[in-house]
């Protein structure tokens, strides 16, 4: 043959594989002291900028002088992870109808639509965390390259977690994120609840990667194999007659993804983790810690293992079962937001199980979709929760967003957005997210799981318009609307309020509940006792006490990262190019 492929025959006799058109090695050379490994570099580029991103960092850090330096570390990281989103994106286009094997590197990364996806996701969490990051460090007196180094690692394990092809590349990915994340949790080194987050992230972290390694273990024990498309391969073409060796290598690597999507009952780490950490951290981990959890999942179950589906999908129905009940209910009696985030986060991941366990394109699609919309949820959450608690976290409880629509209407609006959003109401992109999931698990048949999936979205409906109703109460003294102005009386009580400076009576002296000669008193009663419903007494003055009478102060960064946030969760669920470039995703191959 003429051409490109007239200098093949050597290389065919070296073992390596050789594209017939292009006459380029597309595959490992295999004989006896070949070392050749076919490498798409393409499929490096976002590593390579985020990992370069983290050394550039260092390296200012080491030579400029030592003074505060406002926004250049921040704007780095940022400039690392808008150039990561730019390379997904570049890459989305370039595989769009092309022939280029999915994978490379002798076969431990995929270079394919679902990574490109996942890489502009992860890019624009950096971004968005690093931007919502600068005010609050330098807030809290925390102002230092370190924690954008960790940011940048943290992502580019991201990446490695959402591209590898392996066993081993997973768990290189993996480590590299938890690291990153045990560190950046126990940052705040003047709260000692920051380091007790991420002291028992570290110690649960740790069990659970390595519960995942030995069910790598003993995946590799039963097939021969660490590579996905070695192990599809082996179990596509021999029958196992005894099987528990993959089995329960197959369990064991659940329940170490599991743990990274803090899905029930691998969620014990959350709670306290999401409320010691630093707030802008926490928004930034639960958005791309999860996305690479189910990444993962996705990779390792529809295609190393989907011979197995109808044993694993099971597993995941449970789980997915656990997560939605267990979140939703939970949530239901935090008064600490951040707790009730973290909450509201297990139930989200329940969700995405729903479409992991539909098993098929549809459900990667969906999952796709649903972790890239929350991104932005999620982390837009956090941001304006990290604007309300004040220095030092003072404030993470209900009071903290009391009055909110008195003291600062946009950021109420903004905050009641992404709360809708996340309940799955109509015209926003968490509605939309919860719909394709369902809709995915009733095209198999898994109506149950659908059912429980609507009903869980009602019951954590109530969790997140309580948070909206504590916004609209009237803060102490604000001299509000009869209707509205329900407040935390300072000498009556945790049961005493007033309506428009006239006392309604409360828990505290037995009154009827409403302000004499005012019309509306009924309602703010009706308020006071929806906003506390479930609530211990504690919890409730907790709740209700008049919240800080400092101004609100939004830096410039994060005000621009909350609208950004609020407007995509608006156009991603009324319009259809974010769902349309998830349908787009294609898996490499299916058995």
């Amino acid at each position: 043959m003429n051409g490109p492929t007239s200098a093949a025959p050597h290389l065919v006799a070296a073992g390596c594989t050789i594209n017939e058109v292009t006459g380029r090695i597309t595959g490992l050379c295999t004989s006896k002291g070949s070392v050749h490994i076919a490498i798409n570099y393409p499929a490096l580029v976002p590593l390579l900028v985020l990992g370069g991103g983290a050394l550039v960092v260092l390296f200012f850090s080491a030579v400029l002088p030592k003074r505060p330096y406002r926004g250049l570390w921040a704007g780095l990281t940022a400039l690392a992870g808008t150039g990561t989103v730019a390379d997904g994106l570049l890459q989305w286009q370039q595989l769009n109808g092309s022939s280029v094997t999915p994978v490379t590197i002798g076969d431990q990364l995929f270079y394919d639509h679902m990574g490109a996806f996942f890489v502009v996701l992860f890019g624009a969490a950096t971004v968005l965390g690093a931007a919502i990051s600068d005010g609050y460090l330098e807030r809290e007196g925390l102002d230092g390259p370190e924690p954008y180094v960790l940011m940048l690692a943290c992502s580019l394990g991201a990446v490695l977690m959402a591209d590898a092809a392996g066993f081993v590349t997973l768990f290189l990915g993996l480590e590299i994120l938890s690291i990153s994340l045990y560190a950046m949790s126990a940052y705040h080194r003047w709260r000692a609840a920051s380091g007790e987050a991420g002291l028992k992230y570290l110690i649960l972290g740790s069990l659970a990667s390595a519960i995942f390694i030995y069910g790598a273990a003993l995946i590799y024990g039963a097939t021969g194999s660490l590579q996905y498309l070695g192990v599809v391969s082996f179990l596509a073409d021999n029958a196992l007659f005894q099987n528990g060796i993959l089995l329960g290598g197959m369990v064991l690597v659940i329940v170490g993804l599991g743990f990274k999507v803090a899905a029930v009952p691998f969620h014990f780490w959350s709670p306290d983790v999401y409320q010691g950490a630093p707030t802008p951290f926490v928004g930034y981990m639960a958005a791309v810690a999860k996305a690479a959890g189910f990444a993962a999942l996705l990779r390792v179950l529809m295609l190393a293992l989907p011979t197995l589906t109808s044993t694993w999908r099971p597993i995941i129905w449970v789980l997915a079962t656990l997560s939605i009940v267990f979140g939703s209910v939970l949530a239901l009696v935090q008064v600490d937001l951040k707790r009730m985030l973290a909450y509201s986060s297990i139930s989200q991941a329940g969700y995405v199980l729903i479409g992991l366990q539909a098993g098929t394109a549809q459900g990667v699609q969906a999952v796709a979709f649903y972790v890239f919309t929350y991104t932005f949820m999620v982390i837009g959450t956090f941001a304006i929760l990290g604007v309300l608690q004040g220095r030092g976290e003072a404030r993470n409880d209900l009071s903290a967003v009391r009055g909110l629509a008195t003291r600062s209407p946009w950021l109420a609006g903004a905050m009641l957005v992404l709360l809708l959003g996340q309940a799955g109401v109509p015209l926003t992109s968490g509605f939309l997210g919860k719909w394709v999931v369902i809709q995915a698990v009733l095209g198999q048949g898994q109506y149950e799981l659908g059912l429980i999936g609507m009903l869980g979205a009602a019951v954590a409906a109530f969790f997140y318009l309580r948070v909206a109703l504590v916004m609209f109460l009237a803060p102490d003294g604000a001299g509000a609307a009869p209707s509205a102005a329900l407040t935390l009386s300072s000498a009556g009580g945790p049961g005493a309020a007033t309506v428009g400076g006239e006392s309604t009576g409360g828990e505290g002296d037995g009154g009827p509940g409403w302000a004499a000669g005012r019309p509306g008193g009924y309602l703010g009663s009706d308020l006071h006792a929806i906003v506390t419903a479930g609530l211990n007494a504690r919890d409730k003055a907790l709740a209700l006490r008049p919240p800080p009478h400092s101004r609100v102060r939004v830096p410039a960064a994060t005000a621009a990262v909350i609208v950004l946030c609020v407007v995509f969760t608006v156009f991603a669920g009324v319009s259809t190019p974010v769902l349309s470039w998830a349908h787009a995703i294609t898996l490499p191959w299916s058995v």
